[in-house]
């Protein structure tokens, strides 16, 4: 495995969490906070926007756990990559959005 497919195995599991807030609330119609809202990350967005945006966040992950190299369910280091990636992310997110809902961070 050469050293670019680690990061995107890392990038894709990143981008895979992150889709998840940004689609279920879109598709439940609620507005949520998105890169495009103003402030951009406070301020909040159509759910029409957070489909959109959770969309091509699951697209940006496909390509790079799917199509970069040859991600493998049965092997470890890719999979702990994609984890690991979207723990981070997952912590990330808890800590900004939780100052919007009442999280603990």
């Amino acid at each position: 495995m050469r050293w670019y497919h680690y990061i995107a195995y890392f990038f894709g599991g990143a981008f895979l969490v992150n889709a998840i807030p940004h689609f279920v609330m879109g598709v439940t119609g609620h507005p949520f906070q998105s890169p495009f809202a103003h402030p951009p990350g406070e301020g909040l967005s159509s759910s029409a926007v957070n489909v959109y945006w959770g969309s091509f966040n699951f697209l940006v992950a496909y390509l790079l756990l799917v199509r970069v190299g040859n991600f493998d369910l049965r092997k470890n280091v890719p999979v702990l990559l994609a984890a690991l990636g979207g723990l981070l992310m997952a912590v990330m997110l808890a800590n900004a959005f939780g100052r919007f809902y009442n999280g603990i961070m």
